[in-house]
């Protein structure tokens, strides 16, 4: 399958010292990111992923396995290497952030500088409220507000709903394949950190301390008041904190333009 550009810049750090790659939530968009723009150190080059079948690329029909995801914003990547590069993801994201990680250091061999995972159970931890891409778009509904987070919201107006909702669907329906799916547990050299909201139901402590399974160097967490979308209120917090434990040693790879938001 052909698709267009996975990556969307968001802010253009100046001779930047690090990149920072960001992974929507399920039914998520690169636009989650722009507000973390302007709390971005100016050194510091923004990115979000642009998932198929949203905002720009609404005409393309959403992805049905983790790969078609993982394999093309993994060579998206690869221009961004020569700086060190964080891979945050949230909820569904930071599965795909795992991905792209892996295939990034199997693969082409040059690992990102950190693994930053959000609001989402490690591996063998599926969350207990069951499937939500089998649910009546009523139920979907219900489920996805008490969330919380962008999408709540739009999903009030019908006009809106029409558009986000099939690819909220297929966005769950993808995660659940992949977590239902016997696949090889592979981990990263990366410093894994896990953030997580205090009062989020589906990713209690066990389920955090899960993703310390793929981290073969050192592994952390942070918790932040708040719940699934903690980070909406504490974007500068999250920010501070991750850009704080980053190590900021240069790579030699050749770069590339990628696509700006406009």
């Amino acid at each position: 399958m052909t698709r267009g550009t996975w990556l969307r810049r968001l802010s253009r750090g100046a001779g930047p010292r690090a990149r920072l790659v960001c992974f929507p939530h399920a039914g998520g968009t690169a636009s989650f990111f722009r507000s973390w723009a302007p709390s971005v150190p100016s050194d510091v080059e923004l990115h979000a992923v642009r998932y198929p079948g949203r905002e720009d690329k609404l005409l393309e029909e959403p992805a049905t396995t983790m790969r078609e995801l993982v394999e093309p914003i993994a060579r998206d990547c690869l221009p961004l290497l020569d700086r060190p590069l964080v891979l945050f993801g949230h909820s569904m994201g930071a599965s795909i952030a795992h991905e792209v990680a892996v295939v990034l250091e199997t693969r082409y061999g040059v690992p990102p500088a950190s693994l930053v995972v959000s609001s989402q159970p490690g591996p063998g931890h599926v969350p207990p409220e069951g499937s939500r891409a089998q649910q009546g778009d009523a139920e979907l509904i219900e489920s996805i507000g008490l969330l919380g987070g962008t999408e709540a919201a739009a999903l009030q107006d019908p006009e809106l709903r029409e558009l986000v909702l099939p690819a909220i669907r297929a966005d769950y329906r993808l995660i659940e394949q992949y977590w239902a799916s016997p696949h090889t547990l592979t981990g990263v050299s990366a410093p894994v950190v896990v953030y997580h909201g205090k009062a989020d139901p589906g990713v209690g402590r066990d389920a955090v301390e899960a993703w310390s399974t793929v981290a073969r160097s050192t592994f952390d967490t942070r918790c932040f008041e708040g719940g699934h979308f903690y980070l909406v209120d504490h974007a500068q917090e999250v920010l501070d904190d991750l850009f704080a434990r980053l190590d900021l040693t240069p790579r030699t790879v050749e770069a590339a333009p990628t696509e700006d938001m406009p």
